[in-house]
């Protein structure tokens, strides 16, 4: 959107996230940030790494999925949705493309009950929206 002539320029926050990173040996690491348990993290076994930990692909996929429902319980909070629950399941695929390995989709399956059947629309518009507007997605 561009500025319009005497306006006053709008100065938006700038927001600033933080991690640590440890080696643990082999392909594992711990991950750290400020007030936040710590988490252990490693290659996936299909990389020859380390099963039953978090992994930076695992935390990729986790970031939307968690992204999207963030967003749309803001979307939905300020619509006043009567949400009663939201569960998702996510599933990332990662394919070898141009040389190397990418996510080449991800897919979020979202479940939403509302105590308004009548709002179901709403709900599914506002998920479109959420996907749409969740900042780690862009």
């Amino acid at each position: 959107m561009e500025q319009q002539a005497g306006q006053p320029k709008v100065k938006h926050k700038v927001f600033n996230f933080r991690t640590q990173l440890a080696w643990a040996g082999g392909k594992a690491g711990m991950l750290r940030a400020e007030g936040k348990p710590e988490l252990r993290i490693a290659s996936p076994p299909e990389f020859k790494g380390e099963a039953g930990v978090w992994t930076p692909e695992d935390l990729f996929v986790a970031a939307l999925e968690t992204c999207t429902m963030c967003t749309f319980a803001s979307f939905a909070q300020r619509l006043q949705l009567p949400i009663v629950s939201y569960e998702s399941t996510a599933e990332g695929v990662l394919e070898f493309v141009d040389g190397g390995y990418q996510f080449t989709r991800v897919y979020i399956r979202p479940r939403v009950v509302v105590s308004q059947p009548d709002k179901s629309d709403q709900v599914r518009k506002t998920l479109e929206d959420a996907h749409h507007a969740c900042l780690v997605a862009r």
